[in-house]
């Protein structure tokens, strides 16, 4: 998992990320751990937030908008009653109902009506571009602007059970770009009031589980995940040895290699499975390198 002439170690690390900590500090954390500078991360946690994060390190960074696309799974809590300007439980209040006669099979009903293919406003905490400028920024000089909705799809919207009164614990399947404090604060306004969100953790990103994460100072070479299993969630196919040569040129291949499924992207490996580059599909029968890892010799 080395990089050509010793740059640093090519993979991946599974971080459960501890509160108050942001993603670019367990990035920076790190460069630090592995002694190199190409490292990355898939999917932001707010600093608040806790759970699962994917940090790729040397040329795996250029594999980590594979690792974004895939599904996420968040558990958290919802707090009725109470709306804030983050839409969670560090903003400030900005609005205040007495909700506590909602009953479980209610906020269940509406978690239902949010579930499925839906389209959320971003935030204005969010890292989302208006303008050029990013929603937050804008947010911390006390700018709002009009902000698009777009389409996410929420596979599953679970609640859980009753936490104490008027707060409600809940588990969300999505599709990446969904925010969690957006849907809780689509619940309060559906249930006829306000909410935010609280002690959000992710759990998973596609096959990735808090069963594979470590604390950041936990991390370590025996941790470090080969690029081949990083895309362990891609359609993975062994290319015969005469195909290599093509791959490593960065060329085209005239057909999807035997063996491979579905519609792509997909890893292809060599013969002792190592990651030589992911393949995308094409309007026609070729499929074209998206990245290509292995070096032409």
């Amino acid at each position: 998992m080395k990089e050509p002439g010793g740059g640093g170690v090519d993979g991946l690390v599974v971080v459960d990320k501890d509160p108050e900590w942001t993603s670019h500090d367990v990035v920076a954390r790190c460069r630090r751990i592995f002694g190199q500078r190409r490292v990355g991360h898939a999917g932001t946690l707010d600093p608040d937030a806790t759970g699962v994060l994917l940090v790729g390190l040397g040329r795996v960074t250029r594999l980590m908008r594979f690792l974004t696309a895939l599904p996420k799974t968040y558990e958290g809590e919802v707090v009725l009653g109470t709306a804030t300007s983050t839409l969670d439980a560090s903003g400030m209040v900005t609005g205040s109902w007495e909700m506590d006669g909602v009953t479980l099979a209610e906020v269940r009903a509406a978690a239902a009506g949010l579930t499925g293919a839906i389209e959320q406003v971003p935030p204005m905490v969010s890292a989302v571009k208006v303008g050029g400028r990013r929603l937050h920024a804008l947010a911390r000089e006390g700018i709002e602007v009009e902000r698009a909705p777009r389409p996410v799809t929420v596979h599953r919207f679970e609640v859980a059970s009753t936490a104490s009164s008027g707060v409600f614990r809940i588990e969300v399947e999505c599709s990446s770009g969904t925010y969690i404090r957006s849907l809780a604060d689509d619940l309060g306004r559906r249930l006829g009031g306000g909410a935010h969100l609280r002690s959000l953790r992710r759990t998973r990103i596609g096959s990735f589980g808090t069963e594979d994460a470590r604390p950041v100072d936990e991390l370590g070479p025996s941790l470090v995940l080969s690029p081949a299993q990083a895309m362990r969630d891609l359609d993975q196919v062994v290319v015969p040895a005469e195909v290599e040569r093509s791959i490593s040129r960065g060329l085209p291949l005239d057909r999807v290699p035997v063996g491979a499924t579905g519609d792509g992207p997909w890893g292809l490996v060599d013969a002792s499975h190592n990651l030589l580059a992911v393949y995308e599909a094409t309007p026609t029968d070729r499929i074209r390198p998206a990245v290509v890892l292995a070096a032409a010799g």
